[in-house]
């Protein structure tokens, strides 16, 4: 009888072994932060990140060793949630028209005035924005309220306006993320925008924000930002710290 072929090959290999489910197999991972992983320590600093994840580290730990000046350290304090949640509730009811209402208002106005009928009221009170406009409206003392970006890069086209706000004496605050302010003028972000009046039936709202800016932004003076040091040169300060202590004990004692 003829043998078919791979019949002998088949016969040869060992028959799988069941696994036991009393005892699982697991497979070693010798990769970093798999089996080699010490528990309650983390092993991120072993990992190559991307370039742009460690530059963002480094740029963090810099700000933290660094002394900032009152200038720039000003933005790091932003309006608090209950303040924002009102100013944002405001400003979204004078939202600027978008492209296409802004055509469809024209649109009437030219057929408004080409059947001689009455043409359209003016546009409504709306955000004003743009960092020429906004500077403008403030130095004409025409703006009301200033909204301030925190996260402007570079910082330097900003890094005045709170200054020329508290000069000719108009409320101002700032705002955590530019892309914020920039969702209310249908743009990505925007640096600064400020409103130059509202409805009757949102001056108490208005005058509320313009009185509790007032005092948190335009009333306080900013300080310097103090470095925060790493871990390894608190230790050495605080032993260095504890051995002149022991030493002017001793001093005290003779």
């Amino acid at each position: 009888m003829v043998a078919r072929k791979g019949t002998k090959k088949a016969a040869d290999k060992p028959a799988k072994k069941a696994a036991d489910p009393l005892y699982p197999a697991r497979p070693r991972n010798f990769r970093i932060g798999g089996d080699i992983r010490v528990k309650n320590r983390d092993l991120g600093r072993f990992v190559k990140w991307p370039r742009n994840v460690r530059i963002q580290r480094q740029r963090k730990i810099l700000y933290q060793r660094l002394s900032v000046p009152p200038a720039i350290n000003q933005f790091y304090t932003a309006v608090n949630k209950n303040q924002a949640t009102t100013l944002f509730k405001l400003l979204m009811k004078y939202r600027p028209p978008t492209d296409a209402e802004k055509a469809t208002r024209r649109a009437a106005a030219a057929e408004a005035a080409k059947s001689g009928d009455a043409a359209p009221g003016k546009p409504a009170l709306g955000i004003k924005f743009g960092l020429k406009h906004v500077t403008s409206l403030i130095e004409e003392k025409r703006a009301k309220l200033v909204c301030i970006a925190s996260d402007v890069e570079p910082i330097e086209l900003v890094v005045w306006l709170p200054a020329l706000c508290k000069k000719m004496g108009v409320p101002y605050c700032i705002v955590k993320n530019k892309a914020r302010l920039g969702a209310l003028i249908h743009q990505k972000t925007t640096t600064a925008i400020c409103l130059t009046g509202v409805n009757k039936d949102d001056e108490n709202t208005l005058r509320n924000l313009q009185e509790s800016f007032t005092e948190s932004f335009n009333g306080t003076k900013a300080k310097w930002k103090k470095p925060v040091m790493g871990l390894k040169t608190q230790a050495r300060l605080e032993k260095r710290m504890k051995q002149v202590e022991a030493e002017l004990a001793k001093k005290a004692k003779y």
